[in-house]
């Protein structure tokens, strides 16, 4: 701490007090009584700084500093991203939106729709709202159609079809939106249709008694049940509910797709059947948003049809494993389900319920003889599924005396009846790609390591391969668990893929041992559990005279609390720029794949760090696994 760095755009946390944010051209000095060093920090060139120092009443916790400069060409690089970026997508959808509806003011000056037209603001603000609503109707099908996602997936790199369900959200939300726009204009011609006398109608009457009103108000109730379920706290405490409102969809599409069967929009006074035929083609003059609507309801109609015929395939469980902390591992086959590292499934149990479908994620590798999931018994279904295959928590207590922590296998007899698994999928999933990186960082939480269980195994077996991956040069796996019995259920597979990586560096040198062999596989396990001065001393204890960690069992050791991605992205990064990470990478500008599976919050710091720690040469492109 000798030597002062001046810098620029920087940021002193100091852990025992407060955070503090400084400017640019602020003159600062910091005294740590331990060792009597000052350092004096101030403005200098640099266009984009970080620095986080730490300290805690005197005593240096910890400093990290790192920069980076930035140049033309690292400027526009966002450019591309930025096309298919989930906020461009966002602005862009909603500028179609905007376009539309005011491309229906062009109504005032048809000749045809000149009575309809003393209504005025109203009946072009409410058409225009029923045009975009009418585009929504089959764009929020489209992410539903997994199916057609799955084919155009690795074919289609510039579109981010791993964001299929935000997409969902944010069509739904402009639904609604525009749903309030078009039901507020209608109201409004309603009222005054029977002010004006334009018609001989009352707006009761239009309401409830014209395929419009009634139609309308259905879907306004369909709406209102599955907006209010999809709530992500509803969804959480009772996914049940959230199921089967959402099912109001179809009601709601048939609803839709009659709507304008009572031609409201039309160049006549008299009422217009929809079976009058050629007549009421000729005089009913609405945008027949009818045509594109029924273009995404027949592609779902497609595809659910498929998925019906493909769940129903033969398939069998074979083994049950009840893993600690209510985690239990289903292996079954299913010969006609073809599947990739990291892909995930949908699974039905007839036996707890009919219609509900799950997501789980593929924790087998395709070399496996067997197709395996992990299910964590945290809702009604899990739980239900559990105790159906003899894993639940009623069965777990029969075996406490055997091991307190409930691991135990279900001995699947001669003859006995399991209960019959429905599965749909494989679906693609965003850990498909790690394979093309030449470095990938796996993050997992808890059971959320499920996904990179399949990656992992499977690259043990490529590297055993007479074809073994030739692109991907490193993988860093990072696993952050509540508890040390987390670590037990994926023990075993990471000490083989240790074991593997520190004893060959390609497959012609396997169990040849080479000091200067660098590692295919770096493993970093983080324990957020907070510990007694018992269970302290007795990991000290276990660690003297022996290369392998107490806990897990692994030659790398145990990071106790969360990890600092800042910290670790930005070691990293300097680590590849000045060579001494890793050789023979195709150009000294890396992209490094940063994948992760687990809640939204870390999800969030950890794209943060991936922006912030990214550089000239080395960008850090971040994936959330969704389901």
């Amino acid at each position: 701490m000798s030597n002062c760095v001046e810098y620029t755009n920087f940021a002193v946390l100091v852990s025992c007090s407060q955070t503090e944010y400084l400017a640019p051209d602020t003159l600062i000095m910091i005294n740590w009584e331990t060792n009597n060093t000052s350092c004096k920090i101030c403005q200098e060139s640099f266009l984009n700084v970080f620095r986080y120092a730490r300290t805690c009443r005197g005593e240096v916790m910890e400093v990290t500093v790192h920069s980076q400069k930035v140049d033309l060409l690292s400027a526009i690089s966002w450019i591309p991203r930025c096309i298919v970026h989930r906020r461009m997508v966002c602005f862009d959808f909603s500028a179609l939106m905007f376009k539309l509806m005011l491309a229906r003011y062009k109504q005032q000056t048809s000749k045809a729709l000149a009575g309809l037209n003393i209504l005025t603001f109203s009946v072009w603000i409410s058409r225009g709202a029923g045009l975009v609503l009418s585009v929504d109707t089959t764009l929020i099908m489209l992410p539903m159609c997994r199916n057609i996602l799955r084919f155009f997936r690795p074919k289609v790199k510039w579109l981010p079809l791993d964001e299929s369900r935000w997409f969902h959200r944010q069509v739904a939300y402009s639904l609604l939106f525009w749903t309030i726009v078009h039901t507020t204009g209608h109201y409004v011609n309603f009222f005054n249709v029977e002010r004006s006398q334009v018609r001989k109608q009352a707006a009761v009457e239009i309401h409830y008694t014209q395929a419009g009103g009634v139609t309308g108000h259905v879907m306004l109730f369909c709406m209102l049940l599955m907006y209010t379920t999809a709530h992500q706290k509803i969804r959480q405490q009772s996914f049940e509910t959230f199921w089967y409102t959402h099912h109001l969809f179809v009601p709601f599409l048939l609803a839709m797709y009659t709507h304008a069967t009572g031609c409201f929009v039309r160049d006549t006074v008299e009422p217009v059947s929809p079976f009058a035929g050629k007549y009421f083609w000729n005089h009913c003059l609405g945008y027949q948003g009818w045509r594109w609507e029924l273009i995404g309801g027949g592609m779902y109609l497609f595809e659910r049809v498929y998925r019906e015929i493909r769940a129903r395939r033969p398939t069998e469980i074979i083994k049950v494993v009840r893993h600690p902390y209510d985690a239990v591992e289903i292996q079954f086959r299913k010969p006609s389900m073809q599947y990739k590292a990291g892909q995930w499934l949908f699974l039905n149990c007839p036996e707890v319920s009919k219609h509900q479908w799950h997501p789980f994620t593929i924790t087998s590798c395709p070399f496996d003889p067997y197709v395996s999931v992990h299910v964590r018994q945290v809702g009604d279904f899990t739980k239900s599924l559990a105790n159906a295959l003899g894993a639940g928590p009623e069965q777990a207590a029969l075996y406490e005396e055997l091991d307190p922590m409930g691991m135990y296998e279900v001995a699947l007899q001669q003859g006995q009846e399991m209960p019959t698994l429905r599965i749909d999928g494989p679906y693609g999933a965003p850990a498909e790609d790690v394979f093309n990186h030449e470095i990938a960082i796996l993050i997992g939480t808890g059971i959320g390591v499920t996904p990179w269980a399949s990656i992992l195994k499977n690259i043990w077996h490529m590297r055993l391969s007479p074809n073994p991956p030739k692109r991907l040069k490193r993988v860093e796996f990072i696993w952050v668990c509540r508890t040390t019995t987390s670590f037990e259920w994926f023990q075993a597979l990471l000490s083989s893929l240790e074991m593997q990586s520190l004893s060959m560096s390609s497959p012609s040198d396997y169990n040849k041992p080479n000091e200067d062999t660098e590692e295919f596989l770096k493993i970093h396990t983080y324990l957020t559990q907070k510990m007694d001065v018992d269970q302290a001393n007795n990991i000290v204890l276990n660690s003297v005279g022996t290369t392998k960690d107490p806990l897990t069992e692994l030659n790398s050791r145990t990071n106790f609390g969360r990890p600092d991605f800042h910290k670790l992205l930005g070691a990293m990064r300097d680590s590849i720029e000045n060579g001494t990470y890793i050789s023979g990478l195709e150009s000294r500008r890396a992209e490094v794949g940063v994948y992760f599976c687990g809640p939204n919050l870390a999800a969030r710091s950890i794209r943060k760090a991936c922006q912030e720690e990214s550089s000239h040469d080395v960008k850090f492109r971040f994936w959330k696994e969704y389901f």
